[in-house]
C-alpha cells in the first residue's frame, strides 16, 4: 500500500508519520498551552483537456489558541458527482482521516491537551443547509464534533485554498 504524504507550508511533504510527529513536538514545545486538532475537506470540481474531475483536500490542523497554528493538506482526485454525494465523500474523507491518526496522535499526546473538531463545509445559507442534519449526524455518531459554517474554517478556508 502507498504511504500517504502530505504537504506542509512549513515542513514540505511529509508521511502521516512525519506529521503526527509534526504535531507532537508542536505540542510539547508548549505543553502548558491549549490546543485544537482540526480535520475538514473541500472539493472543487474543473475541467482539464475536456474531461472533468474532483479534487478532494483534506487539511488537518494543529491550532495552538491564541499562539499560532500549523497546518497540513493531502489532495485525492476522483469523479465528478453531484453536490450531495461530493459532501458525503468530504465528509468521510475527512472522517477516515481522524480514525487513522487520532490513535496515532493519542499515543504521543495527551487527548486533555487538545479538542477535536471536524469541519464540515455546509451552512444554512447555501444549497448545502437541507444536508446539515444529515452529515453533523454522521459525524457525531462516529463520536467526533462536527462545525458547520462559518466555524468550519478548516475545510471553507484551509482545505478550499489548496483546491
Amino acid at each position: 500500500m502507498k504511504k500517504k504524504r502530505y504537504m506542509s507550508p512549513s515542513e514540505g511533504v511529509v508521511t502521516t508519520k512525519g506529521m503526527i510527529d509534526s504535531i507532537s513536538r508542536f505540542i510539547k514545545e508548549e505543553p502548558s498551552s491549549f490546543y485544537r486538532l482540526v480535520i475538514g475537506t473541500d472539493s472543487q470540481t474543473r475541467k482539464i483537456n475536456g474531461h472533468s474531475e474532483c479534487d478532494y483536500v483534506t487539511a488537518i490542523v494543529i491550532h495552538r489558541l491564541g499562539r499560532g497554528a500549523k497546518y497540513f493538506w493531502r489532495k485525492e482526485k476522483d469523479k465528478p458527482s453531484v453536490l450531495r454525494q461530493k459532501i458525503y465523500f468530504e465528509t468521510m474523507r475527512s472522517l477516515d482521516t481522524a480514525h487513522e491518526i487520532v490513535p496515532q496522535i493519542r499515543e504521543m499526546v495527551s487527548p486533555s491537551t487538545y479538542d477535536l473538531e471536524i469541519h464540515i463545509d455546509v451552512g444554512s445559507l447555501g444549497p448545502t443547509r437541507e444536508m446539515i442534519r444529515e452529515v453533523v449526524g454522521i459525524v457525531t455518531g462516529n463520536g467526533f464534533v462536527a462545525k458547520t459554517k462559518p466555524e468550519s474554517w478548516a475545510a471553507s478556508s484551509v482545505a478550499d485554498k489548496h483546491t
